[in-house]
């Protein structure tokens, strides 16, 4: 089966592209919509439009799609990426939806309109074990930004490994945030991955936004 891809270039979906692509369907091209605003409802904003880097090294297609970052203005900008979709002859729609039922069922309730099929494979995962599949499966990525009270914002910017994902579970244990990030607690940038044929090096500075608000801003990726 075609299918698409909506891709942010963090870690849930790169996650899902790469179930997919073991699974067996055949991907006609990376989606990513890019929010104008950092309070977009369905979408990711840090950092999107460098998802090309990603997709080069990974030899897919991409496409890349402005979107207001208003509510209702992305219900529709999402309906026309899925459209791009169908016009591709993609007959499904895979996303890196782990816990967020607004996303997940607007996304189903839009690619039904189009008689596209959707795959959720991260779905109601257990959040921690999750974090650990990522490391023992070979995803490298990065926190780029961070939003949540106790966060451990000294692991950002730097290449998440097993033992940041202790520190981070203590950590949301203790102030209950998500492990994940599904609440928006953190924002993720994947540099490497087994579809990947090389590691992405990530240059970039940090800004604190406020007080439990962090920013790693991306300036060149070689």
């Amino acid at each position: 089966m075609k299918v698409c891809v909506l891709y942010s270039g963090g870690k849930d979906s790169t996650y899902a592209l790469h179930w997919a692509v073991f699974k067996g369907f055949e991907i006609t091209s990376l989606i990513t919509l890019l929010p104008r605003r950092e309070d977009s409802w369905m979408f990711q904003y840090p950092n999107v439009e460098f998802t090309k880097y990603q997709a080069e090294v990974m030899g897919m297609k991409l496409i890349q799609i402005p979107t207001s970052g208003e509510k209702d203005k992305e219900l529709q900008d999402l309906y026309i990426s899925f459209k791009r979709c169908e016009e591709l002859g993609a007959q499904g729609i895979v996303t890196g939806a782990l816990l967020s039922d607004y996303q997940r069922l607007n996304a189903n309730i839009i690619a039904e309109k189009l008689s596209l099929k959707t795959y959720s494979p991260l779905w109601r995962k257990d959040q921690e074990k999750y974090m650990y599949e990522l490391i023992d499966e070979g995803f490298e990525f990065i926190i780029t930004s961070t939003s949540a009270y106790g966060f451990p914002h000294e692991i950002l910017g730097k290449t998440i490994r097993r033992d940041d994902v202790d520190l981070i579970i203590r950590r949301a244990r203790e102030y209950g945030f998500n492990p994940a990030f599904e609440g928006g607690e953190a924002e993720t940038y994947v540099t490497n991955a087994p579809l990947f044929k090389k590691g992405l090096k990530v240059f970039g500075e940090i800004k604190r936004l406020g007080e439990d608000n962090w920013r790693f801003l991306i300036k060149r990726i070689l």
